[in-house]
This record gives C-alpha cells, structure tokens and sequence, in this order.
C-alpha cells in the first residue's frame, strides 16, 4: 500500500491499472512559485515533486510509503504551463506544431528507510498541426486545465510521428520503475 501525494485522477488511474494498492492524498504545493527558481524544465519538475513529497510528509508521516510526481510539458528548454485563455494555449500549440515535445516525470517514493527520486522523459516528434484542426480546437475547450493545452491522446494523436520513452511517464508516474522501487507493492 502506498499514498499517492496527488489528486491526479490519471495518477490514479495509472496505480490501479499496475494493481498498485494505494490511497489518494492530495497535497497544497504551489509549484508556480518554483518558475522563479527554475528555468530548466528537468531542475523544475523535480524541485516540484520534492515539495509535493515534503508537504505529505508533513501532514502524513511515512507510516505508509508516500508517492509524490510532477510533469512537465517542454519544447527545448521552455516549459509549457496550462494556457490561461484561447490566444495563450493558440501561442502554446504552435510551439508544438512540427517540433519535439518533451514530457518530463519526475517521481519520488518515500519509506521510513529510503527515498528514491527518478526522473524520465516520453519525447514525442509532432507534425506540423493545421491552423483549421488548432482553430476547431480551440474552441472546443478541450485544452483548458492541461499542460502544453493538449493530451497526447487527444487533438495531439494524430500528429505523432515518432514516440521515445514510456506512456505511463507521458501519463504523469511512471509505474514500472514504481514496482522495482517498491518490489513489496
């Protein structure tokens, strides 16, 4: 049994799938404090899952193991946030369009006698995305509330032309070095 620091229904989702037991914490962490801080996107994503971890420490205890992950969406260096409106997640989308995008995981269990910190990266190469689909899009709503304004499993799949690394780590915890962690789980 772990408790997973998030309130990420696909985290959860992910956990239930591997046969992971798990109860569901989430933890206040305001990660856009860290912008400031942090530029690179793998420095970033990794100081923001320290503190989701810390957070839960501090109200859990480690009485039972503690999974804390961020994700990011990147293009080069640049982080892409969750878009606040339809002319930034239009900004955002175009960054992608033709490029390499980066998913970035980093994920951190905790016991009483070890912590481990990984950190992964899913690389997707897209096609150039076409301004009517980007427009219908938009205007669809779909983008809100998601890094990057898109899923790859949404507006984005048909755009794929090459895929390097995990799905599960595109999907924000990657669940298969969660199980060589923790071989008890």
């Amino acid at each position: 049994m772990i408790r997973l620091a998030s309130g990420s229904e696909t985290r959860a989702k992910l956990l239930h799938d591997a046969g992971i037991a798990f109860i569901q914490s989430p933890v206040d962490f305001d990660e856009e404090a860290l912008l400031q801080k942090y530029s690179d996107p793998k420095e970033f994503v990794c100081a923001a899952a320290r503190g989701k971890l810390a957070a839960a420490i501090e109200r859990y205890g480690l009485d039972i193991p503690i999974v804390s992950a961020d994700t990011v969406v990147a293009v080069g260096d640049e982080i892409l946030r969750k878009a606040k409106d339809e002319k930034e997640a239009l900004a955002i989308l175009r960054k992608q369009s033709g490029k390499q995008v980066d998913i970035i995981t980093c994920m951190i269990y905790a016991d009483k006698e070890r912590t481990v910190e990984d950190l992964d990266v899913t690389s997707y190469i897209f096609a150039p995305f076409e301004e009517e689909d980007l427009r219908r899009y938009i205007a669809s709503g779909e983008w809100r509330g998601k890094a990057g304004a898109c899923m790859v499993e949404g507006f984005c799949k048909k755009y794929i032309r090459q895929v390097r690394g995990r799905q599960s780590t595109a999907m924000g915890l990657q669940v298969e070095r969660l199980r060589d962690i923790a071989k008890d789980l």
